[in-house]
């Protein structure tokens, strides 16, 4: 459960200035690449820029679920102190 409240932690506190673009990789070993997302709660809610071979384009999971997170951003490092990330000491 603790690892739940990471990641509800990280995409709470998402700065403005880091594009909501990403991958999220599930428990079930899913990869879910994502345009935008909200949270509700125990929830993530992403949404896909295309649809998945479903039909698909918005995805709904429990915190729990997730496994990775993965960007594709470019963004210096230093801007990721917003989310709560440091260089170790």
């Amino acid at each position: 459960m603790e690892t739940a409240i990471s990641w509800k932690s990280l995409f709470e506190s998402w700065p403005d200035a880091i594009p909501q673009q990403g991958m999220v990789v599930t428990e079930l070993n899913d990869s879910i690449p994502f345009v935008s997302f909200m949270i509700s709660g125990g929830l993530l809610l992403l949404e896909r820029d295309k649809p998945d071979q479903y039909g698909t384009r918005k995805v709904i999971l429990p915190w729990s679920q997730i496994a990775a997170v993965r960007l594709m951003t470019t963004e210096d490092m230093a801007r990721f102190q917003a989310m709560g990330f440091q260089r170790p000491l």
